[in-house]
Formats: C-alpha cells, structure tokens, sequence
C-alpha cells in the first residue's frame, strides 16, 4: 500500500490464536491488525459459551455454531443496512418532490 509521501507500508506478520490453535496471518495495516485480533477474540468469547452450554459437543459442532451465529448477526445487518439505505432515498425523493413543489408555485 502506498502512504501519501510514496513510501510502500509493507503488511505485518501477526499471530491469532482461535481454539487453542495459533494461526500466522498477515494483516494489510494496523487497522486491519486490530480487526482481525478483535474478531478472534470474538471467536474466542463465542466459543467459550458454547463450551460452557454444550461441553459434550465437538470442537467442529462449536465452531460451526460460531460461523452460523456470526453469519446470521452480519446477514441481519447487511438486510437493516440495505432497509436503511432504501428509506434514506424515500426520503430523499420526498424531499426533493416538496422542494420541486415549492419552486414551481412560489411556495
């Protein structure tokens, strides 16, 4: 990536630990950096709850119950994003149909 004086910023080497296992990663900047230790130890706080509500289940089982949670949480998000954006240009349009009246009677 370049930086506004043209010097290259070179990605970091990190480590993440998720389910006892550590995996190297590279993050692409600092901010990316933070996003991704926080979304491990998002995992990671996940996880240690279904530990504690299903201790006879899988790793596997837990893990999958982690992704479909977190899948579903940004699947919601991404439905009251788009629900958002689309009442912002009723609104918008709403606006502009008044603002037109106003301009064609004088009003």
């Amino acid at each position: 990536m370049h930086l506004p004086d043209g010097e290259l910023r070179m990605a970091q080497s990190i480590k993440i630990k998720i389910a006892g296992k550590e995996y190297p990663l590279m993050a692409s900047s600092p901010e990316m950096e933070q996003m991704m230790r926080l979304a491990a130890e998002t995992i990671s706080h996940k996880l240690a709850a279904y530990d504690a509500k299903y201790p006879d289940k899988s790793l596997t089982d837990k893990l999958a119950f982690v992704a479909l949670n977190e899948t579903i949480g940004r699947l919601t998000s991404q439905k009251k994003l788009g629900d958002a954006a689309d009442e912002a240009r009723k609104l918008q349009e709403d606006v502009d149909s008044y603002l037109t009246n106003i301009e064609k009677n004088g009003r």
